[in-house]
């Protein structure tokens, strides 16, 4: 068994232009979004270790919150690839992401409807 390092960023809520019917097409919808990302690991974290040894978590809401307000994604998998794309551009030790998008909106008890999305370094 390796060593790993996962980042993880669950639940932020965001409105975003996507859906395929015509209700959904006009007006953002509220998305629940959660990433994992899965990073080369360093040898050994002593207490003075600086962030650029690791990867700002940060950098997961940020993906999250720069998708482009005036674009709308058809299907929420172009929104996961969006934001996956963003996070293996910005850091090379990042080798694979997972990416659950729940779309709110078309709950009707409760129930949590939408994808998970995982995709490695190519």
């Amino acid at each position: 068994m390796s060593d790993s390092l996962t980042l993880e960023m669950h639940d932020l809520e965001i409105d975003v232009l996507t859906g395929i019917y015509s209700q959904e097409t006009h007006l953002p919808q509220p998305l629940r979004i959660s990433i994992s990302a899965d990073l080369e690991m360093a040898d050994h974290y002593q207490p003075d270790t600086p962030l650029n040894a690791s990867k700002n978590y940060m950098d997961l809401k940020d993906a999250v919150t720069g998708l482009p307000k005036d674009v709308h994604f058809t299907l929420i998998e172009a929104v996961a690839d969006h934001i996956m794309d963003s996070l293996f551009a910005g850091d090379e030790r990042v080798q694979q992401i997972t990416v659950k998008i729940v779309k709110l909106a078309i709950a009707e008890d409760g129930e949590a409807i939408g994808i998970t999305m995982k995709r490695c370094r190519r």
